[in-house]
């Protein structure tokens, strides 16, 4: 039978979570019960708080003693993460709790694989999920009650919650051998011909490629999915985000962007796509002391800015910084011709001094191509595709 954890403070949610364990029982599904509380249980665990908590570097009578919750929390949520990680058999997750029981939930999903169904009822799911949900495929349900006790009302949300996440344990199909291997490619509209013709060569070469707009969220969710380990290889052309995150745009993926492939040995290609910009909202929400810079309104809601050679030297060395700690096979791909479709003879952000500060601060970091082709030149993305293949397959040039 396919397995449901709930994962839980028994402490404050016992009767919820007992309910919760006969109803998915009911439905057909094994249940694992984990008590992540820190108090008395009100309800029997199959595993125990004090095993969460030595899980998470602590002795639950430690945490009882020292009666810091925001300490509790931390532990617990990174104990039962450790917990889930070692079930012989996971095919969902349900937690239910308040903000405390949800952070809880959040870190011990976090790490889950992409795929495997998560599923978090909470009193905070009205209002921003982002710290919970993050860039995993965590599902939010509202409690539109506080969940204290089992009521008429309750009884509706949780019984949802139970069916949904049976019924997803049952449906969830773990990846079959023999598809063909997953590479991740970051894009934006600037560097989208580049894409579209590194992903038309890997898919004749035999794979499947995953696509993430580098919104900030979309390389938050390319990261993540490296850390899944679903994915064979990084076709990473567009860094954009790290631009915003240098000097305060709003599509930022913070500055663990352009980490998780070299942390796992993942191989992988990156270009300095879009470097030559930072990304705001309408040209009024420009900050002020960006006035006299150079801007380009890129539609009524997307008002871009050229970084400055100063800029562009600090955005080399960072990702000099970090490819060369990469432990996989990593090469840097540099477009001598520009890093975006506005960075072209004629065009405004073309700045061919500003983009050699870039590349001169990358510079030996690992190995580079140097090309004399501007980034969306369908050469260049070819190019990147062809070496990641290499890279992905072993082979020598």
């Amino acid at each position: 039978m396919a397995t449901v954890v709930l994962v839980g403070t028994l402490d404050t949610k016992g009767a919820e979570y007992a309910w919760l364990r006969d109803r998915v029982r009911e439905l057909g599904c094994d249940v694992v019960l984990v008590d992540a509380g820190t108090g008395p249980p009100q309800t029997d665990a199959d595993v125990s708080a004090e095993e969460v908590a030595r899980a998470g570097g602590a002795s639950l009578a430690a945490l009882r003693e020292a009666g810091d919750r925001g300490a509790a929390v931390t532990v617990m949520g990174e104990g039962a993460a450790v917990v889930l990680a070692r079930l012989e058999r996971v095919d969902a997750v349900l937690a239910v709790g308040g903000s405390g029981g949800s952070s809880i939930a959040a870190r011990a999903v976090r790490d889950l694989p992409i795929g495997l169904p998560k599923l978090i009822v909470s009193t905070m799911a009205s209002g921003d999920v982002t710290p919970y949900v993050g860039a995993k495929d965590v599902t939010m349900m509202y409690s539109v009650v506080d969940i204290a006790g089992v009521n008429r009302v309750s009884r509706l949300i949780l019984g949802n919650a139970a069916a949904a996440a049976a019924g997803m344990a049952k449906a969830h199909v773990p990846p079959a051998a023999g598809e063909r291997p997953l590479v991740g490619a970051s894009m934006f509209g600037v560097t989208t011909p580049a894409v579209d013709a590194a992903r038309e060569r890997l898919d004749e070469l035999g794979y499947e490629v995953l696509v993430f707009h580098a919104t900030g969220a979309g390389g938050r969710a390319l990261e993540g999915l490296v850390e899944s380990g679903l994915l064979t290889g990084v076709l990473d052309l567009t860094t954009t985000e790290l631009a915003d995150d240098l000097v305060g745009g709003v599509l930022s993926a913070g500055p663990d962007r352009l980490t998780a492939a070299g942390r796992h040995g993942v191989p992988q290609v990156v270009a300095p796509g879009a470097l030559d910009m930072v990304n705001f909202g309408p040209r009024d929400t420009v900050p002020e002391r960006f006035a006299g810079r150079n801007l380009y309104v890129h539609n009524p809601t997307v008002t871009l800015m050229r970084t400055t050679p100063d800029e562009m030297a600090e955005l080399g060395r960072r990702v000099a910084a970090k490819l060369a700690a990469a432990t996989g096979p990593t090469v840097l791909f540099l477009p001598l011709g520009g890093v975006s479709a506005l960075d072209a003879p004629g065009l405004p952000f073309h700045d061919p001094e500003a983009d050699e500060v870039c590349f001169a601060a990358l510079r030996d970091a690992v190995e580079t191509e140097r090309l004399d082709l501007n980034i969306n030149d369908p050469e260049f993305g070819r190019a990147m595709a062809d070496r990641l293949h290499r890279l992905i397959s072993g082979r020598s040039e």
